[in-house]
């Protein structure tokens, strides 16, 4: 019975995708997207994820959240004299809630007018990960929308971390740890086997730390999705990685008149160029990381390209392939 049920789990992952969506492809950046916006970009998001179902994919699909989770924030800092402001972990979890709702209800109709029966389901997910990062005493991590000059040097003198990204926008950032281990992995893995697709680590997930007295407790940061997504593939045993953005492909010499598309990249290749920073650290780097972290684990393929190549890239067609 054992050697059936593993071999059965074996079958199962080799036909797993976890499917990286950033929270930018949901609400564009340099957009004020409505939440009318943010249903339509959904919508607009998930032929990919259907394709991939309707062919016999086992699929989970993690989603960003950086632009919803500024919002919220600022919400907060309007709202804080009638209201107590909510914590940044807390907003990472409503986040992941409302935005899963959005993904599952707009995809399980795109699966019903493609004739499917799959099931689809959200969970919210707490992400282990050290209590003593130095990334939580080193904001680094983009969220919301970009703000004028004058606003960011006013929430500066609030105590807040804002930056230029690399587009010289000022944006608010924030800690950002590494993710160690998926905390509801199991209820996840269960769910995929019996092939609902689940929609899970929303916003990178929840992020927590085991306290010797208390259990479980919160942090105020928000995870890489991209790395929360290699980490969850990899646990999960999926055989594929799918990170999509808002670029068609990895480039070498991005933004240079010699730019060029890597359409195929080794482990190897990926994590020399990365060390002799080819790869935006706000932008693509991150993307990359997770990428190669994941096919060192599982020897499986991860591809990173344009949310609108989704379907094209996972037959080999176009965006970035990173291979053993």
């Amino acid at each position: 019975m054992r050697d059936t049920q593993m071999t059965q789990n074996s079958s199962d992952s080799a036909r797993t995708a976890v499917i990286a969506l950033g929270g930018n492809a949901l609400s564009p950046s340099g957009a004020r997207s409505t939440i009318t916006d943010q249903f339509r970009h959904t919508r607009m998001s998930l032929g990919p994820i259907v394709d991939l179902a309707l062919d016999g994919w086992n699929i989970c699909i993690v989603h960003g959240n950086g632009p919803q989770v500024g919002d919220e924030l600022i919400r907060n800092e309007f709202a804080r004299a009638e209201v107590s402001p909510l914590p940044l972990g807390v907003l990472v979890a409503a986040t992941a809630g409302w935005i899963g709702y959005m993904v599952q209800q707009s995809l399980e109709n795109a699966l019903r007018r493609a004739g499917s029966n799959h099931e689809v389901a959200t969970v919210i997910t707490q992400v282990h990960v050290a209590p003593d990062d130095a990334a939580l005493s080193a904001p680094t991590k983009f969220i919301g929308h970009e703000m004028p000059e004058a606003r960011a040097l006013e929430l500066e003198r609030e105590g807040m971390a804002v930056k230029q990204d690399a587009r010289g926008r000022w944006r608010r950032v924030v800690g950002s740890p590494k993710p160690l281990a998926i905390h509801e992995i199991e209820v996840v893995r269960r769910l995929v086997s019996a092939g609902t697709v689940v929609i899970a680590c929303g916003g990178g997930g929840a992020p927590v730390y085991a306290d010797s007295a208390l259990g479980l407790e919160g942090v105020d940061a928000v995870v890489d999705k991209d790395l929360a997504a290699a980490v969850l593939a990899r646990d999960l045993g999926a055989s594929l990685l799918v990170i999509l953005t808002d670029v068609d492909a990895v480039y070498a010499d991005y933004g240079h008149p010699t730019q060029r598309a890597l359409r195929t990249l080794t482990a190897a290749e990926a994590e020399r160029m990365d060390s002799e920073g080819a790869f935006g650290e706000g932008s693509m780097a991150p993307k990359v990381r997770a990428a190669t972290d994941f096919v060192r684990h599982t020897q499986g393929r991860a591809i990173i390209t344009e949310l609108r190549l989704g379907r094209e890239a996972v037959r080999g067609e176009a965006g970035t392939t990173i291979t053993p």
